[in-house]
C-alpha cells in the first residue's frame, strides 16, 4: 500500500469515499482516504477567519500569487479555510479558538467541511472523527448527531451515511500496531501520549484494549509553551507579543521571529518555556502510575518534538518510539479503525440475511 500526500487543490471530481477520516485539531485540520489503493492525506491550519469579500489579493491576479483558500459557509456565515489562509491578523485572532466545546463551534464545523471540499468529497459512507479524551463523554453524541445526513456548506450537498467518533491517541495505537512493525507488541501495554496544539492525551492500552484509569487528558499542547515563549518575548521587548501563530511557524521552519525589525532566535524562549511541559508530564506521571509494565511511549502528534526531552527523562527505563510523522498519525489510524469497523458490520449483515 503506498502513501500520497495529496496536493492542496480542489480536485477537479467528485469522490464517493467509503471511509473520510478528518482530524480536525486545534493546530491543524488532517484528513486521510483512498484514492485507489493508495492512502491520500492533507492538511492545512486550523484557522477559520471570517471571509473577506472582494479581497484584494483578488485584483492581483497574474501578479500575486494565488491564497489556497475556500469560502465555507456555516449557518449563514461564510469562513475562509485552506492552507492559504491568514495566519496573522492586525489584533492576533486568526481565527483559532482555544476551548474545551471547540467541536461544538461554527469554526469547527467550517474546518471539517474545508477538509470535504479539498478533498473533494461528496459522499461518505463513514465519516471518523477524533476527540480528545477527556471530553469524547460529553460531546461525542452532540458530534454524530451533527455531521450525519446531508451537509451543505456552499458548494452542494455532501451525504454522510454515518459517523464514528473515537479518542483521538487511539487513532496514533491503531497507526502504530499498523506501521511500527516489530515495536509493537498485542500482549503487553504500550502508553500513548498525544501532544496537540491546546491538549495533551494519553492512553494506556493492552493491545487494543484501553485501560480507563490511567489514560487521560488535559489542557497543556504545544500552544501553552508558544504563549509562554510570547510572554517572556513580550517582557524583554517592551512591546506584547500576541501573534502565537507566527511563533509555531518560525519554529517548525527553524527561523527566527521578526519583531519590529528584529530578528529573534526562539530557541533561548523554548528553553526557557520547559516548566510549562514538565506541568503536564507530572499529570500523565500521576495518573499512569509506574511504567514497568508498559512495553513503550508511543509519541505522536504536532508537538511530540517539543515534549520528547522532557518526557525521556521522565521516563528513563521505557522505550520512547517517536512516531513518522506523528501530526498524520492520529488521522491515519481513524482511517484503518473506520475501514474495519465497516467491513466488520457488513459482514454481520450478510451473515444475518
Amino acid at each position: 500500500m503506498k502513501r500520497c500526500d495529496a496536493s492542496i487543490e480542489l480536485l477537479e471530481r467528485e469522490l464517493k469515499a467509503q471511509v473520510f477520516a478528518v482530524d480536525v485539531g486545534y493546530g491543524n485540520t488532517k484528513c486521510a482516504f483512498r484514492m485507489g489503493s493508495d492512502l491520500a492525506t492533507l492538511m492545512f491550519p486550523s484557522l477559520a477567519p471570517l471571509n473577506v469579500n472582494e479581497a484584494v489579493s483578488s485584483f492581483g491576479q497574474g501578479v500575486l500569487s494565488d491564497r489556497k483558500v475556500e469560502a465555507i459557509e456555516v449557518e449563514g456565515t461564510i469562513y475562509e479555510v485552506g492552507p492559504g489562509v491568514d495566519r496573522s491578523s492586525a489584533y492576533g485572532n486568526a481565527g483559532r479558538i482555544l476551548s474545551e466545546d471547540f467541536c461544538t463551534t461554527p469554526n469547527y464545523a467550517a474546518l471539517l467541511y474545508g477538509a470535504l471540499r479539498f478533498a473533494g468529497v461528496t459522499e461518505v459512507e463513514r465519516l471518523v472523527l477524533g476527540l480528545p479524551v477527556h471530553s469524547i463523554g460529553k460531546y461525542s453524541a452532540s458530534i454524530r448527531e451533527a455531521f450525519t445526513g446531508t451537509l451543505n456548506f456552499g458548494h452542494g450537498p455532501v451525504q454522510i451515511a454515518s459517523v464514528k467518533v473515537i479518542p483521538q491517541p487511539l487513532g496514533s495505537l491503531v497507526a502504530f500496531s499498523e506501521y511500527g512493525g516489530s515495536r509493537f507488541d498485542r500482549k503487553n501495554a504500550h502508553l500513548v501520549i498525544d501532544v496537540g496544539y491546546f491538549t495533551t492525551d494519553w492512553v494506556v492500552a493492552n493491545g487494543f484494549t484501553m485501560l480507563d484509569r490511567r489514560s487521560g487528558g488535559a489542557p497543556g499542547g504545544a500552544s501553552q509553551i508558544y504563549q509562554r515563549m510570547a510572554s517572556l518575548i513580550g517582557k524583554e521587548e517592551g512591546e506584547p507579543v500576541t501573534d502565537i501563530e507566527r511563533i509555531d511557524e518560525q519554529l517548525r521552519a527553524k527561523d527566527p521571529l521578526l519583531f519590529y525589525g528584529k530578528d529573534i532566535d526562539l530557541l533561548p524562549y523554548l528553553e526557557q518555556s520547559q516548566a510549562v511541559v514538565l506541568s503536564t508530564v507530572k499529570e500523565i506521571q500521576n495518573k499512569v502510575g509506574r511504567t514497568a509494565d508498559i512495553r513503550s511511549i508511543v509519541l505522536t502528534g504536532g508537538g511530540a518534538a517539543l515534549y520528547e526531552p522532557t518526557i525521556r527523562a521522565a521516563f528513563p527505563r521505557t522505550q520512547v518510539d517517536l512516531l513518522d510523522a506523528p501530526c498524520f498519525a492520529n488521522v491515519k489510524g481513524f482511517l484503518i479503525i473506520g475501514e474495519s469497523t465497516l467491513a466488520r458490520e457488513r459482514k454481520l449483515l450478510g451473515a444475518a440475511a
